[in-house]
């Protein structure tokens, strides 16, 4: 072969080596930019929302009940155990829960404290906290059952709340944070599974349709009373598949062992309760119209009741990550308890609670609600 054929070889050498190093430089920055953009999307677009305040139960309590006399707590391991440094919050879960995802999306802070943490300091006030404590409900008896915060309390510290941070910061511009804040309530499941089916001292006066009315009647005072108080951006989380909690079908199967699946008629109450708060929240949005409030209702039946059914990549979908997953909450979920290895392969981490994974599942359902509320 003559030289001037061995140098077009080396060129033409040359040349591939730079396209195919060009052709993966440009796959990694094409990788970087998709990851760059997945990204983005999890952080909301510009909004004026400074702080986020949190009403309910233990769907949303960060740890309230550390500081209640209560066995309704979670202040202990395995709770918190893919918290990070393994710290057990007083969140029930493993990790996070939907408005830790919610407040770090809207660029608020990572983590929303317990309003009762006796450490916050002014900065983490402002931010927002979490007023909610596990077990709680709308209806009055629900949270005695439980010696927990009840929702008109939560309300009650609310006030409590502004006065303390006026203090600070005055009280026109306590005002406008208030004013420009989001709020999420998330509560019901306990008038229900704590409350109305197993004890029986609302059954006496009331049959389902008209507890179901009664709650809806405090619900009703609640967001008033919400509003009343400067709240403009509310969103409320619909009841779950109640029928698909873990310990609702252990205590109400025919055989809890063998048979694990949905006990419709508890689900079918959610769907019915859920329809009628969504009729009562657009009234209240109606009449509150000339204030600038919007209330969303935030579904949260169908995206549960589709990991349970669809699976996704679930293993478990009927029983806790805690313990047997059958009866273990609260204290029956401790650090001798026995914890499944991966709990993103369980829709539940105890048996009524969800893992992080379907906290970050029902958030991803929850965005564009979330996008309507903290838009300009």
């Amino acid at each position: 072969m003559n030289s001037s054929n061995t140098h077009c070889l080396n060129l033409l050498h040359f040349h591939c080596y730079y396209l195919v190093l060009f052709l993966c430089v440009l796959f990694v920055v094409s990788k970087a930019q998709a990851q760059t953009q997945a990204l983005a999307r999890e952080t909301a677009l510009n909004n004026s929302v400074d702080a986020i305040f949190i009403f309910g139960d233990s769907t949303a309590d960060p740890g309230n009940n550390n500081y209640v006399t209560t066995i309704f707590k979670g202040d202990f391991l395995p709770y918190g155990r893919d918290f990070p440094n393994q710290v057990p919050t007083g969140r029930f879960s493993n990790g996070r829960l939907g408005n830790d995802f919610i407040a770090s999306y809207v660029g608020i802070k990572e983590y929303v404290p317990p309003y009762l943490d006796p450490t916050l300091g002014i900065e983490e006030l402002m931010t927002g906290v979490s007023f909610a404590s596990a077990g709680s409900g709308f209806d009055p008896l629900t949270p005695r059952i439980s010696n927990v915060i009840s929702l008109s309390q939560q309300l009650e510290y609310f006030k409590e709340y502004q006065k303390r941070v006026e203090v600070v910061i005055g009280k026109k511009r306590t005002k406008k944070l208030v004013k420009n804040a989001l709020y999420i309530v998330s509560a019901g499941t306990n008038d229900f599974v704590v409350n109305y089916f197993t004890v029986p001292i609302r059954r006496r006066k009331y049959n389902l349709p008209s507890y179901m009315e009664f709650l809806l009647q405090l619900i009703q005072e609640f967001m008033q009373g919400l509003v009343e108080q400067g709240a403009r951006r509310i969103g409320v989380v619909g009841l779950p598949p109640m029928g698909c909690l873990p310990i609702v079908i252990t205590l109400n199967s025919d055989n809890a062992i063998l048979q694990r699946g949905c006990l419709d008629f508890f689900s079918s109450v959610a769907r019915q309760q859920n329809l009628m708060l969504q009729t009562q929240l657009n009234a209240i949005q109606y009449n509150y119209s000339n204030y600038g409030v919007r209330i969303v209702y935030i579904d949260a039946y169908g995206p549960l009741s589709d990991m349970i059914t669809l699976k996704f990549d679930f293993d478990e979908v009927s029983s806790g990550c805690c313990g047997t997953g059958l009866l273990e909450t609260i204290f029956l979920c401790n650090p001798d308890s026995y914890v499944c290895s991966d709990a993103s392969k369980y829709v539940f981490w105890d048996s009524i609670h969800p893992t992080e994974k379907a906290y970050k599942l029902l958030f991803d359902a929850a965005k564009p609600y979330i996008d309507f509320l903290i838009a300009d």
